[in-house]
């Protein structure tokens, strides 16, 4: 009991009410069904339905642009409708291209699932981030980040390992059975995540309201404050996150000369320590300044990279033992950053804005995922792969000094560092 009470205070135990588990239970189920893909996309299409790299790469980019685009359109929505249906209608809609995408056969087919993919992924997670921000109070929102962030991680843990054991190559019919099985598992989780209409509905205190009543985008992108973290949160993405899903695997296999199989025990040291120190950490970061934290998020990426750049010099067996160590600091920085990232986006936010806020936070991962493939191409198609460490790493420096320049515009509820009555 007294781990417990250190791990999980008495006062946050007792803000996570029955809607909070009901929400923590849909994270886990989609997640699970995301972990069940994750990462198939070009694989599927190369190698399982014969299209070219080039095309995979190619409509894996169209994709991210197209989701970038849609993503202030789902804000507005949130705002309008409310998380819970927008989630609702987001998911059937998503389950439907999923079974589509199961069976493509042309390029054309594929393109247009990829776009219907796209378009729905464009509300990524802010339904789930408004609708937490409304469940949990302002002093808890934080740590109830963090351990959604936990349940994230765990149940894509548990989908990767369902996957490992069922994929095939040689069987196409194994990733049409995956796609198949998360379409049914989204269902599943939008289901229960439909229980929690009640909590998660439009806002329309504000439509008495003249003024309020007629903000929007042009009022999300005048708050200086909300611009200046997106900058620095996509300097951030790309010296973290982007360039880890597009360029790591790549260098590891074709710079370091190490065997593909090694990759799934490198990201295992990654996700293993978000899903063990995901809750210690919040302990720790509790009541500490947001953006100091955000800036020590960088370093820690920084700091991944460096390992990595060293690694070039070691024995194949040293040199993965470093990236699994160097694995294990890039996911500290994860466990700051998911949190109190999100926790600062919903401290700026008002109520009736709430989604369009949350949608600008999230226009990082969108911008990341555009353009890092682009410049990680860059370094290895110049052949300065060796370098790309660094580089990465010196972007998610400048993305550490610019949260640090932003904590002068927060006032100290905003960062953090009070605790909110």
């Amino acid at each position: 009991m007294k781990l417990l009470n250190t791990l999980v205070p008495a006062d946050f135990r007792a803000a996570v009410t029955w809607p909070v588990r009901r929400f923590y239970a849909c994270t886990f189920i989609n997640c699970f069904g995301f972990g069940l893909i994750l990462s198939l996309f070009v694989v599927y299409l190369h190698n399982v339905r014969g299209f070219s790299e080039g095309f995979a790469t190619l409509l894996l980019a169209v994709s991210s642009v197209v989701g970038l685009a849609t993503a202030p359109l789902w804000g507005t929505f949130i705002d309008r409708f409310g998380p819970v249906r927008v989630s609702l209608v987001s998911s059937v809609l998503d389950a439907g291209a999923l079974v589509y995408w199961a069976f493509v056969h042309t390029s054309l087919e594929a393109f247009i699932a990829a776009l219907m993919l796209a378009v729905v992924g464009g509300a990524g997670w802010g339904p789930g981030t408004v609708l937490m921000a409304r469940l949990v109070a302002e002093e808890h929102r934080q740590r109830a980040f963090g351990v959604n962030f936990m349940l994230v991680n765990l149940g894509i843990g548990f989908g990767g390992l369902v996957s490992a054991s069922v994929v095939d190559l040689h069987h196409p019919g194994t990733f049409e059975v995956l796609y198949v099985a998360n379409a049914f598992i989204m269902l599943v989780g939008a289901a229960l995540f439909f229980t929690l209409l009640s909590y998660g509905g439009p806002v329309n205190e504000h439509h008495d309201d003249p003024k309020l009543r007629d903000e929007g985008w042009r009022e999300v992108l005048a708050d200086r404050r909300l611009v200046r973290y997106v900058v620095a949160a996509v300097c951030l993405m790309l010296g973290g996150y982007g360039a880890i899903d597009t360029g790591l695997s790549l260098f590891v296999v074709n710079n370091l000369h190490v065997s593909v199989h090694s990759i799934g025990i490198i990201f295992f040291f990654n996700t293993s320590t978000i899903v063990l120190a995901q809750l210690s950490m919040l302990n720790r970061i509790e009541g500490h300044s947001r953006a100091r934290i955000l800036a020590l998020v960088g370093v820690c990426w920084f700091v991944f990279w460096v390992i990595l750049a060293s690694a070039l010099a070691l024995p194949k067996f040293l040199a993965i033992a470093s990236i699994c160590v160097a694995m294990v600091v890039f996911a500290i920085g994860e466990i700051m950053f998911q949190p109190v990232g999100n926790a600062m986006v919903n401290e700026m936010a008002p109520e009736h804005l709430r989604g369009r806020y949350n949608a600008a936070g999230s226009f990082a991962w969108g911008v990341s995922g555009t353009l890092t493939p682009a410049l990680t191409s860059i370094y290895f198609s110049f052949h300065f792969g060796n370098w790309w460490p660094i580089g990465t790493g010196v972007t998610a420096l400048v993305g550490s000094a610019m949260m640090l320049n932003l904590r002068r515009s927060l006032s100290a509820k905003e960062d953090g560092r009070v605790a909110v009555a």
